[in-house]
């Protein structure tokens, strides 16, 4: 079956960096669009940041500049590189794997790792 494993979650200081990994499997990892997202308590979960099959990024605006999205096709890993750190990015993040076709629909989630930033 498909599995999304996430790791390098944790506590850092505000202006501190942390690095996501998100590990697939069970899929073919190079064919899938991929994305992060994050809940913080009390909120909805929002989109951070996507990465198609062709490398093409996108952001949300509080992440703009702070965060980057890369992809390692041959690990079958996507990454968000997280710097400059707010106490406002935390929430727990969730690693997507996403296909959207005229004929195919379909997701896949991780089980979410924790970013806390500390004042």
């Amino acid at each position: 079956q498909v599995q999304l494993l996430e790791s390098g979650g944790g506590l850092v200081q505000a202006g501190g960096s942390l690095r996501l990994s998100c590990r697939t499997s069970g899929i073919i990892f190079d064919f899938n669009d991929m994305g992060w997202y994050r809940q913080a308590p009390g909120k909805q979960r929002e989109l951070v940041a996507t990465i198609t099959t062709n490398f093409r990024t996108n952001y949300v605006d509080s992440v703009k500049g702070r965060f980057t999205i890369s992809r390692e096709n041959a690990k079958n890993t996507v990454y968000l590189q997280m710097n400059s750190l707010k106490p406002e990015d935390t929430a727990v993040y969730y690693c997507n794997l996403y296909k959207t076709t005229t004929t195919t629909d379909y997701d896949y989630w991780g089980q979410g790792t924790q970013v806390t930033v500390s004042a």
